[in-house]
């Protein structure tokens, strides 16, 4: 899978150690930036992965940050994005369950890498139901 990765300064520890994780699964990882801890507008490194990601660029996207919730916003201002902010397991197995979210936006301040690690997989490992959940996606595109 081609999965576009972006964080501001907050999150960039975190992007880095997700983007080798994302790689040793066998994934081609395209990283939008930051490049380092220097604090940085989060708008100009997670719009490109959105835009990427609307663009079926690539097939996913990460998104990280200090909360996760400044990154999920700017993302889901991109028609066809549907990111999940996510904290704890079943957040990350239910964006992909019911909201087919096809990008991942996590906060850095919020949780150990161990976490952050384990929410990215479960969000790449889980199948999206559709059905009614479908409908309900179908609305948000209207």
């Amino acid at each position: 899978m081609t999965i576009a990765i972006g964080s501001d300064h907050a999150g960039f520890q975190y992007k880095e150690a997700i983007k080798q994780f994302l790689a040793n699964l066998g994934h081609m990882v395209i990283d939008k930036g930051t490049d380092s801890e220097k604090s940085v507008d989060y708008p100009r490194f997670i719009r490109p992965v959105a835009e990427a990601v609307a663009a079926a660029e690539v097939e996913r996207g990460v998104v990280l940050g200090g909360s996760g919730n400044g990154e999920a916003m700017m993302a889901n201002r991109i028609k066809g994005v549907r990111c999940a902010l996510c904290w704890n397991e079943e957040s990350a197995r239910l964006g992909r369950q019911h909201n087919n979210a096809n990008i991942i936006s996590l906060g850095q301040r919020m949780m150990t890498e161990e976490v952050a690690l384990q929410l990215v997989k479960i969000w790449l490992e889980t199948p999206f139901e559709g059905g009614r959940h479908q409908t309900r996606i179908d609305e948000l595109d209207e």
